[in-house]
């Protein structure tokens, strides 16, 4: 019976994996956050221990967690690229340093640490699948901003590949793009303030044009939240060790397409669901710059696809949910909230 703490157990990848837990497990979850509204379902569970509190207020609590639990899953992050731009420090802050005396606890206390590393941490790599062992990670120039992300997330993995050769029990883990219900809110309209899929659902709701930065030619693999927790799932439970010391990419190479495509199959699918049709009749493919959009600091990637086979064959694991699949869902999960949604409009 694990105990699994859950560092921003309220976030995308922390409530999808807490209900995962306790839905076919008889692990315990501890999990701390500063929301709950993802999680409020979950707080009455017996084996989910809550506590409302932040990692940078809340460290003798954290400390002693990491001390108590067997697996520690820090996914306290920034990870919206708006914020890369206008607030690097604050990035900084919060993925390098405010995350940092946690892995250095989990060594301490000889725990299991599962750490989310990123797919940004390849950069504007070049090859053609992103190999976690071979891959170099290129960044661009350091008045790009954007990159301060990219190189945080690198950074801590090398401190944490570092503290492996000292007997640290650690996997990293990095998600490509993994979609789903409970991304982001749509609820925000500012541009820039979601991840991509979110940010377009919200423009759908609302019957506001999707605007696509540099044409949506940048393509991105989209990964079915629901794939990328049956990952997780087997890490967390590492059966005889196969997943210590170790770095995988969690991603789906088959639903590889363009934001522009992105744009396109959700407006298609959007006018099947009485909800959503009328505020898609309203939408207009517009294009903006990367500058306009998200500031003079930005920087893309132009194609962005895992290599998986060690995860593949480590893991007894593969992605299984399609594109079409994977929107389908955000869509059915979010019908009852289309009317807050139009609000924002008002």
């Amino acid at each position: 019976m694990k105990k699994i703490l859950i560092l921003g157990v309220n976030g995308f990848i922390g409530h999808h994996l807490s209900k995962r837990i306790l839905e076919t497990t008889d692990w315990h979850v501890y999990g701390m956050d500063m929301n709950t509204d993802r999680i409020s379902d979950l707080l009455s569970h017996e084996r989910m221990h809550f506590f409302e509190g932040d990692i940078t207020i809340n460290k003798e609590w954290v400390e002693y967690h990491v001390k108590k639990c067997d697996v520690i899953l820090p996914l306290v992050a920034i990870a919206t690229p708006s914020t890369y731009v206008k607030a690097p420090l604050r990035v900084f802050e919060l993925d390098f340093e405010a995350n940092l005396p946690i892995v250095r606890s989990a060594s301490k206390y000889g725990k299991h640490l599962v750490f989310p590393s990123t797919s940004e941490v390849y950069g504007m790599c070049h090859d053609d699948e992103f190999d976690p062992e071979n891959s170099e990670l290129i960044c661009g120039p350091i008045n790009k901003p954007r990159w301060i992300y990219s190189n945080a997330k690198q950074l801590m993995d090398r401190v944490i590949w570092g503290y492996g050769i000292e007997g640290l029990n650690f996997t990293l883990f990095r998600p490509f793009n993994w979609i789903g219900a409970g991304l982001d809110s749509i609820h925000t309209p500012k541009e820039g303030s979601s991840r991509v899929v979110t940010q377009f659902f919200g423009h759908i709701v609302r019957g506001e044009n999707i605007s696509l930065v540099d044409g949506g030619a940048q393509k991105r693999a989209f990964t079915d939240i629901d794939d990328g927790i049956d990952a997780l799932m087997k890490i967390i439970e590492n059966k005889d060790g196969a997943a210590t010391g170790k770095i995988y990419n969690i991603g789906n190479p088959v639903n590889n397409f363009s934001i522009r495509e992105l744009a396109n199959m959700m407006l298609e699918l959007a006018p099947q669901y009485p909800e959503y049709a009328e505020g898609a009749a309203k939408v207009k493919i517009v294009e903006t710059t990367s500058g306009a959009y998200y500031g003079a600091g930005y920087q893309d990637v132009q194609n962005r696809v895992p290599k998986i086979t060690n995860t593949c064959e480590e893991l007894n694991w593969k992605p299984a949910t399609t594109m079409a699949d994977a929107l389908k869902k955000i869509f059915d999960a979010y019908r009852g909230q289309v009317a807050a949604a139009q609000a924002l409009m008002e």
